[in-house]
């Protein structure tokens, strides 16, 4: 490699580092590789100083007072992002200088941040988590004015980027065919542990009481938003619990997002309360004793084109334990779990919830696809992985010869 030492402006704008797993690791890699890094990111309740230095990464907080719920919602939380990340941006170029920004999406306007530093002759790097104008469809919108929008900007952001990054291989191909790019200026850096977190994973032994006196516990972790399946998930408990009269099973549902009060209404209006936790947000150590309880893990996940063209970081963590998955069938959902999971009918909720009865009832399936689903993650589907692609993406980035 013939540049560290080089700075890297991290730009994301929808979860401050370093709660953003994803691009913390990133960050972690690319500093113990020789770069320099700063992160511009949002403050929260959680992570609400302006300025601090953590691993010897220079992270700057601005405020965002608002979170966004429809059009007008995203106008203006974007429009504040944006007004902070240029201020940061050049505040960070005068006393520090860098040599290239990463742009986080969402959303898909940080090229205008990265276009103005190309005028310098920095380098701007497009690292593609959410495929937003799918994602707009999948919350329940329409192929409307903001969805046009939506692809306008990603198509910019495409032009913009020297270089993409994709966390799967659909979003390359959505980089190439829709964004134009080059397919030797993709790299697939998928979201992944590293494998010296990975025994965190396994440490928790199954805490019985956890399973509310039922025989066994099957478990959600997760966003609770509408494009997160939730509501398949209540009918597919309603269908074993008042259906097939399987009264033994409690269901744990891990995390919290804008639809679930509704969620919670519903599981009371279709009688399954008594059958049914919500925990809210929870910390790892609590998330990972109620995991390791479970004898069955789901991903109920709408069957979208959204969805279908994602990786989920539950699938993952799921495996990292040992549970047996079951979720819709889906090109992505299919690609990280592979044996690990069984695969119902897309949106099917009668279907989902045969499949967690057939692995409820076969203990010895549950047992060996837990196995294939740890040695999955830890032989293919590890941060280190990742973080060679990431690297050499780098590499790419800043030879001589690149245009």
């Amino acid at each position: 490699m013939d540049s560290p030492g080089k700075h890297i402006l991290i730009i994301i704008e929808n979860l401050p580092a370093p709660f953003d797993r994803r691009v913390w690791q990133e960050a972690c890699s690319l500093k113990k590789a020789g770069y320099a890094i700063s992160i511009i990111c949002p403050k929260t309740k959680n992570f609400n100083k302006k300025f601090e230095v953590i691993d010897g990464i220079y992270i700057y907080r601005h405020p965002l007072p608002i979170e966004a719920n429809g059009a007008l919602g995203y106008v203006l939380e974007y429009s504040i992002a944006l007004f902070w990340e240029f201020y940061l941006s050049i505040k960070i170029f005068l006393i520090r200088g860098f040599d290239a920004i990463q742009a986080c999406n969402p959303p898909d306007l940080i090229f205008l941040v990265g276009g103005m530093f190309k005028l310098f002759g920095k380098k701007f790097i497009f690292d593609q988590h959410d495929i937003n104008p799918e994602l707009w469809i999948a919350k329940g919108h329409g192929k409307d004015l903001f969805y046009k929008l939506l692809l306008f900007c990603e198509r910019w952001t495409f032009k913009t980027a020297d270089i993409s990054i994709a966390t799967n291989l659909s979003y390359k191909e959505i980089a190439v065919t829709r964004g134009g790019k080059r397919p030797e200026d993709v790299f697939v850096v998928r979201s992944s542990p590293k494998a010296d977190g990975i025994e965190k994973y396994m440490l928790s032994e199954p805490k019985e009481i956890l399973k509310n006196g039922k025989k066994f516990m099957v478990g959600y972790v997760g966003v609770m938003a509408k494009q997160d399946g939730l509501d398949y998930l209540l009918r597919a408990v309603d269908y074993i619990v008042n259906k097939k009269g399987r009264t033994d099973i409690f269901f744990v549902l891990i995390g919290k997002g804008p639809e679930w009060e509704e969620l919670f209404e519903y599981a009371q209006n279709l009688g399954i309360s008594d059958y049914v936790k919500f925990t809210g947000r929870i910390g790892d150590k609590e998330m990972i004793e109620y995991l390791s309880s479970c004898d069955v893990c789901v991903n109920p996940d709408e069957a979208n084109e959204f969805n279908d063209k994602s990786t989920m970081n539950k699938i993952v963590e799921y495996m990292l334990l040992g549970k047996p998955i079951v979720q819709f069938e889906m090109k992505e959902g299919r690609f990280s779990a592979q044996e690990a999971s069984v695969y119902a009918k897309p949106n099917d909720t009668v279907d989902f919830g045969e499949k967690i009865l057939e692995l409820l009832n076969d203990p010895g399936r549950r047992t060996k696809m837990g196995q294939y689903g740890i040695n999955r993650v830890k032989k293919e589907l590890s941060w280190d992985n990742s973080e060679r692609e990431l690297l050499k993406a780098y590499n790419y980035l800043f030879q001589t010869n690149q245009k």
